[in-house]
């Protein structure tokens, strides 16, 4: 992977999914985002989140952006 995309981002989603008793399914109806891009997300493989994304996510989920998303520097992808 070329340096300038390493990152250390990690997503949450299956964690907070399973707190919830909520599947990628459910959330993607309740958000009107698809399962693919919700998969995408959830697996880190997304390059970049909306800010309305992120906010429709929240609100179905009843979380902060930071119980989504952590920073690690110490471990890139």
């Amino acid at each position: 992977m070329p340096e300038e995309e390493l990152h250390g981002i990690r997503i949450h989603l299956d964690r907070i999914l399973a707190a919830r008793g909520m599947t990628l399914t459910e959330l993607s109806a309740r958000v009107g985002i698809t399962v693919v891009n919700l998969s995408v997300l959830k697996n880190g493989r997304a390059k970049a989140v909306r800010f309305s994304t992120l906010s429709k996510i929240c609100d179905a989920l009843d979380c902060q952006p930071g119980d989504l998303i952590t920073h690690d520097p110490d471990a890139p992808l």
